[in-house]
């Protein structure tokens, strides 16, 4: 255990390395891999640092007026899967012929997240916090394909609006408190409650007003999703969880918020055809899942970053995006294998870490949440059921190679030494209609730009990433080995046969596909005003 006294500086020269680098890398861009990966191990060992320290360290530079930042066990999940996932991105695209200029923004999306995760005060959240934005901004668009720049505009737009309402309730809290510390929040006017609420929802992902994210997280390159839904889109939610320590009321509107994110998002998700729209919806759901119990939200965070990059990461190099198409032929036996431990550990299996985070969150919840949760739970199930049953190549039926229209998805198993050309030749059937936000996958969006040159992800790269993801989720089991009682096993269990028994009868067989209108850019605006009438009805009220 380190004493405050070393901690101190160390919490300062680490925020400020994580930033400086990404600026060094203009400089020397020939070290831009080396310097990225230095940078993740020193958050790595940082976060392992914090999780020993025997109490929280609050920090106050400038006086009153300055910076406060808490460096606790809470941040430290949250630092620990920023680390992880950007050094399983790093992995994947290290011999790719990504330019300095991708790894300088991803260093400052790192350090602004990491500023994020300790920053205590409002003014020092808000900071961080666009920041990242404009660093998500710059990795999304940064094919510049006319797909991807829409995108990234679009998701800025409504990044940018969100602050600004979440900066007004700032200004509001420092008007009757004289201080901008988290604290005042528990004497707050409502409508500072509100707005600064209505901020972190937007920019977090959560409920209607989270809409937004599924197009984003989808559209973009394999390696950006991996980062978004595995830890950037956590830099919201992380404030939220500490504002519901602030006080009960506070907690309770961030529990409902929960509650109905995992509903709303695995609704989605169970019915969605496509593999990366339904991860990004399901990412909505998991957001939730962490909200729902703010206690131990960030054990739960840790183990969906680290899954939902991995996914993420091996959906990449699928033969289609197409569930239909999917299950219609026979995929690689390794790439299943990955997708298949994924899969179970976010639906709560044994021995993999999503189980305890699963465990420990039920456990948790207050008697009102509980039969929703377990509801989202099974909602889990039957998602990753589709990754789950789809059929790796080398069993004796499907020995055969399958020969058709390939137009029509049927690609000749042995013709197929890559699984990134077959997508070119699927994605080449979708059309991209940008006035209207036609949202299925097309030939020019910035995931098939990335498809078109098959060597920018080279196996060894995706397979160090996806070990090393695996790895972690396995060695986070002991964090919480309580979990592994008789009780909670057979609950785990029997809630994965519900959800399987439910895919093959109900879903698998479905037809089924929710509206994407309220994805459209104008919707989005009318669910944020939608998500600020709730906000201030419920501060009012309490």
């Amino acid at each position: 255990m380190l004493a405050s006294s070393i901690l101190e500086p160390l919490t300062v020269g680490w925020v400020v390395f994580s930033l400086m680098v990404g600026f060094v890398i203009a400089l020397l861009p020939k070290l831009d891999r080396v310097l990225s990966l230095l940078v993740a191990v020193t958050s790595a060992v940082y976060a392992g640092l914090l999780l020993t320290a025997n109490a929280p360290l609050p920090l106050t530079l400038l006086d009153r007026f300055g910076v406060t930042l808490v460096a606790d066990s809470l941040a430290a999940f949250f630092i620990l899967t920023n680390a992880i996932v950007t050094l399983a991105v790093l992995c994947y695209s290290w011999q790719s012929p990504k330019k300095a200029f991708f790894y300088s923004q991803l260093l400052m999306l790192h350090g602004s997240l990491n500023a994020a995760f300790i920053c205590a005060d409002l003014v020092s959240i808000y900071i961080a916090l666009e920041v990242s934005g404009i660093a998500a901004f710059l990795l999304i668009a940064y094919p510049r394909s006319d797909r991807s720049i829409w995108v990234a505009l679009r998701y800025l737009f409504i990044s940018n609006a969100a602050m600004l309402f979440y900066l007004v309730g700032a200004v509001s809290v420092y008007q009757h408190q004289h201080s901008f510390a988290l604290a005042g929040l528990a004497k707050a006017p409502p409508e500072a409650i509100a707005l600064i609420f209505l901020g972190l929802l937007v920019k977090g992902g959560v409920f209607i007003s989270g809409l937004w994210l599924p197009l984003t997280h989808s559209e973009s390159e394999t390696s950006v999703s991996a980062l978004l839904s595995g830890i950037a889109i956590k830099a919201s939610i992380l404030p939220l969880l500490r504002c519901a320590f602030v006080s009960d009321d506070l907690d309770l509107i961030v529990r409902i918020f929960g509650v109905a994110t995992a509903l709303l998002g695995v609704s989605y998700a169970m019915f969605e055809k496509d593999t990366k729209r339904m991860l990004a919806f399901h990412t909505i759901s998991q957001l939730g899942f962490v909200l729902a119990a703010p206690l131990v939200g960030g054990f739960y965070a840790l183990t969906h970053g680290l899954v939902k990059s991995c996914l993420f990461l091996l959906a990449g190099s699928l033969p289609s995006r197409n569930f239909k198409i999917l299950k219609s032929q026979t995929i690689d036996r390794t790439l299943w294998v990955g997708l298949l431990l994924a899969s179970l550990s976010i639906s709560g299996l044994p021995l993999l870490a999503g189980f305890a985070a699963k465990a420990l969150t039920l456990k948790e919840l207050q008697p009102w949440q509980t039969m929703l949760m377990n509801a989202a739970a099974i909602g889990t199930a039957i998602s990753f059921a589709k990754f789950i049953f789809l059929k790796p190549n080398g069993f004796p039926s499907l020995d055969k190679a399958v020969s058709g229209d390939q137009g029509a998805g049927q690609i000749t198993a042995h013709a197929l030494p890559k699984p990134e050309v077959a997508v070119m030749a699927s994605s080449t059937l979708a059309t991209s209609n940008l006035a209207t936000q036609n949202l299925n996958f097309s030939g020019t969006s910035a995931a098939n730009l990335e498809l078109k040159a098959a060597a920018t992800a080279p196996k060894s790269g995706l397979w160090i990433a996806v070990s090393l993801l695996l790895g972690s989720l396995v060695l986070a089991n002991g964090f919480y080995g309580a979990a592994y009682t008789v009780d909670s096993a057979s609950k785990a269990g029997l809630t994965i046969a519900a959800g399987w028994l439910i895919y093959w009868v109900v879903i698998r067989q479905s037809t089924v596909k929710l509206p994407q209108v309220a994805e459209e850019f104008d919707h989005l605006v009318g669910a944020m005003s939608l998500t600020s009438v709730v906000l201030f009805w419920m501060a009012l009220s309490w």
